[in-house]
């Protein structure tokens, strides 16, 4: 059993959510940061309101992803 540890890039979600608001676009980058971001327990309320913010945005068809 592989127990790899994924570890997100500190300010990676601030710049993913300005990214994704400049381009309109999450691209498979994004897509994996958000996976690590949502294995991290440790993350801070903000971070996760970001997050949340983004699959909102691909939900309702603001961010497409790519």
């Amino acid at each position: 059993m592989d127990n790899t540890q994924v570890q997100l890039l500190p300010g990676a979600i601030s710049e993913m959510l300005a990214s994704a608001a400049d381009t309109g676009v999450l691209t498979l980058g994004d897509r994996y940061g958000l996976m690590a971001a949502v294995l991290d327990e440790t993350l801070e309320e903000q971070e996760r309101r970001a997050i949340n913010r983004l699959l909102r945005a691909v939900i309702r068809g603001r961010l497409q992803v790519i």
